[in-house]
């Protein structure tokens, strides 16, 4: 247990996790722990095997019980509260760049479910989008899914108005970056112009007046972060029928991948 949840991650979870209901009429089994199951949902994760293929002797849970914790701790919205508390205290430790922010997508293929669509880029198959937003050091900050056919442009305002508060450090918590680049996809002279009155400056390559080359060195830390996500892989390829679903699955990795770069940082 303590290789897929470790005592300093069981510390940060165990105050956001939902508590046990409680039965009226007393009695019944014992309720399975609470660090057991998150276990169970962290390796499920980075293993990508399914609800039916979770090891249920390595950890001491039932596949019905991971999977029926896993829903409702969905529901009660542990898992982006999860990756804020580590967000927290990496702001804390000031690992955190907000100077500049780089924004971009993942497509991966999916079976069926809320918010697929045909790929304009994968011969019509169904397909979701994994959207995200990281600081300049390639550590995400918030992120978004849709389906496949959805424009880039389209999600990224809900993106930028979707990043929670992060607080940990002396004055007001931050939630906007100074800067924000991104490629030619997202080049709407609307956008833009929303993007600024939120008080951020913008960086995105224009369409037919310049090279999206010229961000590259800057681009290269989201396209490292994708790559750090597609190590998980539960979100290579999408099975899980409800959206919400895939989408805490990829709060769980943004959490995972803040949560070692938090360990690794000299204290």
């Amino acid at each position: 247990m303590e290789c897929w949840c470790p005592d300093a991650l069981w510390e940060i979870a165990a105050p956001l996790i939902p508590p046990a209901p409680v039965r009226p009429q007393g009695g019944g089994r014992r309720r399975v722990d609470d660090r057991a199951v998150l276990a169970a949902i962290c390796y499920l994760t980075q293993a990508g095997c399914s609800w039916w293929k979770l090891p249920e002797a390595m950890f001491g849970v039932t596949r019905a019980t991971a999977h029926r914790r896993f829903a409702a701790w969905t529901k009660a919205g542990l898992w982006p509260a999860l990756h804020l508390a580590v967000l927290q205290r990496l702001q804390a430790l000031e690992v955190l760049d907000w100077s500049r922010a780089v924004i971009d997508s993942i497509q991966v293929r999916a079976e069926k479910g809320a918010l697929t669509g045909p790929s304009p880029v994968d011969r019509g198959k169904p397909g979701s989008n994994i959207h995200a937003m990281a600081e300049r050091g390639g550590l995400r900050l918030t992120t978004a899914v849709s389906a496949a056919n959805t424009p880039d442009a389209a999600v990224l305002l809900p993106l930028l108005d979707g990043m929670p508060a992060v607080s940990g450090r002396a004055g007001r918590p931050r939630r906007r970056p100074a800067k924000l680049h991104a490629d030619k996809a997202y080049d709407h002279k609307t956008l833009r112009a929303e993007v600024r009155r939120r008080g951020i400056t913008v960086r995105i390559a224009r369409k037919k007046v310049e090279s999206s080359q010229r961000l590259g060195r800057h681009r290269w830390v989201i396209e490292r972060t994708m790559s750090w996500l597609m190590r998980y892989r539960r979100l290579v390829r999408r099975y899980d029928r409800y959206a919400g679903h895939f989408a805490a699955f990829a709060a769980i990795a943004c959490a995972l991948i803040c949560y070692r770069k938090l360990v690794k940082h000299p204290k």
